[in-house]
């Protein structure tokens, strides 16, 4: 074969190298790098397709304990226990970004203990519910998948008690807004209580990686793909506090939640939340300020996501008719996992003073 034989890209580029004499020319240089390019493609290839890690027993048991229904032709998955004999009072469980309902399973038994019936939820696009794409990921379609939830679970007459936090505080905004504006097939709300959520835009600082998906149209679709167990685990510790840090264990349960059915890439879709959250300030903030329904906020100070004293100082003052717990100072954005025992007498204390 003749150095200047087209037929092989690869041997003509090497053989370039022994057919030419002399300093380095551009040629040379520019067949280099398209051999670097070549080689780094099936490589690029090959990183992008890591299959998703293997459930651990923990989800096993998670997600066998669990069901699934039908909402708009996508399987939600969803957990629910019967738990104290001779209540009827129920709680709702609406998570946070970018986990799942996993994220009440340090509280789940003592609240199955108070409570007649304790539902949660793993939103469309997160844990083990469906995550389509290409799709238009809203707080209002959360929304309606947990009012689709309540009714398949017959709890249409029933008045529940919901318990969010993050990005579910913002669902249980739009909730609670359908409620007081007696919405068709709006839920009848008993209590809310919200925990670390970004309610005002004004005070939420989101994380670099989250404004970047968000804002990136072009480079999305590439940072979707390369965000591995690393990037997440030292992404989600920076919102943990220094001495409430979750477990190995832990940390790979919440990135096999992102990762199943390939969630990682419609994250960037998900967080347009943020985008909505500041267009539709009036709609959610009017809401919780104009309520007459009993509202707490359980917060975690040390969150740099909304951080202290900012946060607290405007929702007091906005929010006058809550009442408000704030944790140890070394709680962070996690509390229900950082801090279960503070986080459950703080709820139960507000849930049981009416």
């Amino acid at each position: 074969m003749s150095c200047g034989d087209p037929s092989v890209v690869f041997i003509r580029i090497f053989q370039s190298a022994e057919c030419e004499t002399g300093p380095p020319t551009k040629g040379k240089m520019r067949d280099w790098w398209l051999l670097v390019g070549l080689l780094c493609i099936p490589l690029l290839a090959v990183y992008l397709h890591i299959p998703p890690p293997q459930l651990s027993p923990a989800l096993l048991t998670w997600r066998s304990a669990g069901a699934f229904f039908t909402f708009r032709s996508n399987n939600i998955f969803y957990r629910e226990t019967y738990g104290a004999v001779g209540s009827s009072d129920v709680v709702i469980l609406l998570h946070g970004f970018p986990t799942s309902s996993l994220d009440w399973y340090k509280i789940w038994e003592p609240l199955n203990q108070r409570f007649n019936r304790v539902v949660a939820l793993d939103f469309l696009g997160f844990g083990f519910s469906d995550k389509p794409r290409p799709h238009r990921y809203s707080i209002f379609e959360q929304a309606s998948v947990v009012e689709a939830l309540v009714s398949h679970l017959g709890l249409t007459a029933q008045r529940v008690n919901l318990l969010s936090h993050d990005y579910g505080d913002t669902v249980a905004l739009e909730l609670l807004y359908r409620s007081d504006h007696n919405r068709t097939g709006h839920l009848t709300i008993n209590s809310l209580c919200l925990s670390n959520g970004g309610i005002f835009p004004e005070t939420h600082h989101p994380r670099f990686l989250q404004k970047l998906l968000k804002d990136s149209s072009f480079l999305s679709p590439v940072l979707t793909r390369l965000t591995n167990y690393m990037v997440f685990s030292k992404g989600l510790g920076d919102v943990f506090g220094p001495y409430t840090q979750p477990t190995d264990a832990e940390f790979l349960d919440m990135w096999t939640g992102v990762r199943f059915n390939d969630g990682n890439l419609v994250m960037d879709s998900i967080l347009q939340f943020i985008t909505q959250r500041d267009e539709h300030r009036d709609r959610w903030v009017g809401a919780l300020t104009s309520t007459f329904i009993p509202v707490h906020m359980i917060y975690g100070p040390l969150d740099p996501v909304n951080p202290h004293p900012q946060f607290i100082f405007l929702y007091q003052k906005l929010v006058q008719r809550s009442t408000v717990s704030v944790l140890d100072e070394h709680i962070s954005h996690y509390p229900q996992l950082e801090d279960p025992t503070g986080f459950l007498n703080a709820y139960f204390s507000f849930i049981n003073a009416f």
